[in-house]
């Protein structure tokens, strides 16, 4: 085995999972049996690899499990974990067991406590009280990552807004640099780099005000301009003719547009509506409360799904105000607009947006053409591109869109900004089963992080654990855990002492707990210093593992790995890190379908034990199946009749194996160096870029060549060896022995195959020497069968082309 050499380094880590009561189907160990097989592979290559498992066993998932099955949340993780080991261990995975962690171990979560204290401490962490996404199935508040088209992604509810007392994560303060940072992320799939930035959502624009006036007031004719906004060329202040105003404000990437806006629109739940509603200023004040409950209904991806029909309803007795030009629109209320994107209300431009577009013609709403179209474009369709202004007013017709823009925004007293899809991360759960937050609340209800002398602040063992759907936590009601004496000490922390001590005063303990991605959010750096208990990870073990060199999952392409990536750039930011990202490279894999090709699932009764197709066929055919039946990001599906394929090769390579090396073997001469070789470099460099399947595909041919021309032990060694990554228990021996190394010289056979084509057809093959002469070449084609049965009289000519076709023209 070649020495380890410092300098050669690599951390392969699979997404580690929660262990559910399930345990494993087959489609799971997919994964986990490439980064094995990556893993064994760089150990032979003289690598000092790590290689770790272990479990992210806090949260929702496990909390139910134990609600249904009525064992405390603990006992089953236990028991699940168990199990999950078992099966992993059935599969023959060398995982480094001495580095096995688990989320819920006080030892682990004493350091997730530790991050969000500095979070607090840097003001990332936060206190607030609004509505957020409640799921009245979990019992929970939940991010907006947890949604699934409104749905709760665990239970599939319909979730609500519920106004909650909560902590929050400003993950929205590193938003541009988790988007700009994708860009050195060039080992990742395009797809995840776009889904993220997708997700992120960055836009730039304007902040406009728009004026919404209503009801009825007797107009002054002596009032003039003074102050609000006017109608050009009157002189007379449009918002004194009514009894109500107020401001709303929208946000546009297309302020250059503004001079076409010939309405807007609110969404059902903005505040204003409900305001103006009350105060009996809408005129149709039915039609639109109907509208609004019918809302309700929808979720915000059906609301928003392109494509989808719009509905809306005008709100009669009201008109706002453009503020380009002074013009009463009409204002709508439309499902499309949703309040929790942007500011809740648009500025609606039919003749350049393909949604207004739709609306205005629907409800035959006026469009105004103000950029100019290229010359191909009718003036009648829509036209949502950029040019020059036109048909606004004159000192901004002529201005190309990018200068409008800014122009424009001026004018109206709006201002340019950075707007974000992604949202704070709403980071407290109303649930037992996570890590207690490190903080205390004195009688004021100012909450104090805990010193570092009092973590882990420790879950509580419980007899009641199940949720109470009130928005607090099953710990609120132990006092044991809530109320505690202390005092705050001179680095403004928490200090629990004795309550006869002269300093303690009462405080009282968060209820909350972590959402189940909090240990998950920085678990890769625990792996590689997993017993230290004065620091989370040793700064000189950090700095030679800075980054995990490749990252194996089938989910999470934006929750998990944004968390994950905001996470450690905060921990750069604080110095724990030296790199500015955790995951170098990133594969994704492709889901194992049933057999009839459906999701397997306990519900549907077509889940497949790993450990049923082990007993049967054993570990080695089962890894190997599950790498050849599809590339490695392909979805495949499972075929029984396909495994047994697999464990024929197998089977095969075993006979063999124990014929080379039983003691009776007339070793054979050499005569397998061109395949040997070749299967060599195919296989080394196809398990360096995860393309499992054609590695397993060139074993399988070079095994057929061994078996047609006989095989010395030397070449059956080395083939073991590249086998032994796929097949550990056939090649055990061979698993602590280096790499074969192939010879570029000998990658070309000494023969090759050439094609016979006859009269414009192919009549055949030969077998000749590589570059053998034209004049070999012909004479052999003339010693075929074919030859003489095809050609009856003297051929016009023959043509070689070297090493690849002989064409006889008759």
């Amino acid at each position: 085995m070649q020495n380890k050499n410092q300098n050669k380094k690599c951390y392969v880590l699979d997404m580690f999972p929660y262990p559910s009561g399930d345990g494993l189907h087959v489609g799971h160990p997919k994964g986990y049996i490439a980064t094995d097989i990556y893993s064994r592979y760089k150990k032979l290559n003289g690598f000092d690899v790590v290689h770790p498992m272990g479990w992210d066993a806090f949260g929702l998932p496990a909390e139910q499990y134990a609600i249904k099955n009525k064992v405390h949340p603990s006992i089953s993780t236990n028991k699940n974990i168990s199990n999950f080991k078992s099966q992993l261990n059935k599969i023959n995975l060398g995982y480094d067991w001495n580095r096995e962690i688990s989320t819920t171990d006080p030892k682990f979560y004493k350091w997730t406590q530790w991050i969000f204290k500095q979070m607090y401490k840097k003001g990332l962490a936060y206190e607030s009280y609004e509505p957020i996404n409640w799921c009245p199935s979990c019992k929970t508040g939940l991010a907006n990552e947890d949604l699934n088209d409104n749905r709760c992604d665990r239970c599939n509810s319909v979730v609500e807004k519920k106004p909650l007392r909560q902590w929050n994560l400003a993950i929205t303060k590193y938003a541009d640099r988790l988007i700009d940072d994708l860009d050195i992320l060039t080992e990742w799939p395009e797809w995840v780099r776009t889904a993220q930035r997708n997700w992120i959502g960055r836009s730039e624009g304007s902040e406009i005000d728009f004026k919404i006036v209503g009801g009825d007031k007797k107009l002054d004719i002596n009032e003039t301009k003074v102050g609000g906004l006017v109608g050009y060329g009157t002189g007379i202040n449009i918002s004194s003719k009514y009894s109500f105003e107020n401001t709303f404000k929208i946000f546009t990437t297309r302020a250059d547009t503004l001079f076409g806006c010939t309405y807007t629109v609110l969404a059902p739940e903005h505040a204003m509506v409900r305001e103006m509603l009350d105060k009996n200023i809408i005129t149709n004040k039915s039609e639109v409360e109907k509208y609004i409950e019918e809302v309700k209904s929808k979720t915000d991806m059906e609301r928003s799904a392109e494509g989808k029909e719009k509905t809306g309803v005008k709100l009669e007795g009201v008109s706002a105000i453009n503020p380009a030009n002074g013009k009463e629109v009409p204002v709508y209320i439309a499902d499309y607009v949703l309040a929790s994107y942007g500011t809740g209300a648009i500025m609606a431009v039919p003749a350049h947006d393909e949604r207004d577009y739709e609306f205005a013609k629907k409800y035959g709403v006026e469009m105004i053409d103000v950029i100019e179209r290229p010359d191909d474009t009718d003036l009648g369709k829509i036209y949502t591109g950029e040019g020059k202004v036109y048909n606004s007013i004159s000192w901004a017709d002529g201005l190309l869109s990018e200068d409008a823009k800014l122009e424009i925004t001026g004018h109206v007293n709006g201002k340019i900004v950075t707007k974000y899809k992604l949202k704070e991360w709403v980071f407290a759960r109303q649930r037992y089963w996570g890590e207690p937050f490190p903080i205390v609340f004195d009688a004021d209800h100012k909450s104090y992080v805990v010193a570092d002398s009092e973590l882990p602040v420790l879950l509580p063992e419980v007899e009641s654990y199940e949720p109470t759907g009130t928005g607090e936590s099953p710990l609120a009601g132990i006092a044991s855990f809530t109320d505690v004496y202390g005092y705050i000490n001179d680095d403004g922390e928490f200090v629990s002492s004795d309550k006869n001590d002269s300093r303690a005063k009462l405080f009282k303990r968060e209820t909350n707990t972590m959402p189940q991605w909090a240990g998950s959010s920085w678990y890769w750096l625990r792996f590689l210093d997993p017993h230290n208990d004065t620091a989370m990870i040793d700064k000189s073990i950090e700095l030679d593992w800075p980054q995990v060199d490749v990252y194996v999952g089938g989910d999470h392409a934006t929750r998990h790995l944004i968390y994950a990536r905001f996470w450690h750039k905060f921990l750069y930011d604080i110095g724990v890190v030296s790199h500015i990202e955790p995951f170098k490279r990133l594969e994704f894999l492709g889901f194992i379908l049933a057999e009839d090709g459906s999701k397997m699932s306990k519900s549907k009764g077509n889940t497949i034990n790993p450990d049923s197709v082990v007993d049967e066929y054993g570990s080695d055919t089962f890894r190997m199946y599950e790498m050849f039946m599809a590339p490695f990001e392909a979805t495949a599906v499972w075929s029984t009749a396909s495994i047994r394929g697999v464990k024929k090769f197998v089977e095969r390579a075993t006979r063999l194996k124990a014929k080379v090396e039983s003691a009776d073997y007339v070793d054979v001469k050499c005569s397998n160096e061109n395949i040997l070789h070749q299967t060599i470099k195919k296989v080394g460099e196809d398990i360096e870029n995860f393309k499992f399947n054609t590695c397993v595909s060139q074993m399988m041919i070079c095994l057929n060549q061994f078996e047609e021309n006989g095989v010395s032990r030397a070449e059956y060694a080395d083939f073991l060896r590249i086998m032994a990554p796929f097949a550990p228990t056939l090649c055990a021996e061979y698993l602590t022995t280096d790499w074969p190394a192939y010879d570029e010289n000998k990658l070309q056979s000494s023969m090759v195959k050439i094609a016979i084509q006859i009269g414009g057809k192919l009549r055949g093959v030969i077998d000749i020497a590589l570059d053998a002469a034209d004049d070999e070449v012909i004479e052999m084609v003339k010693s075929t069968d074919e030859y003489k049965k095809y050609v009856t009289a003297e051929p016009k000519k023959i043509i070689v082309v070297k090493n690849k076709i002989v064409n006889v023209v008759i």
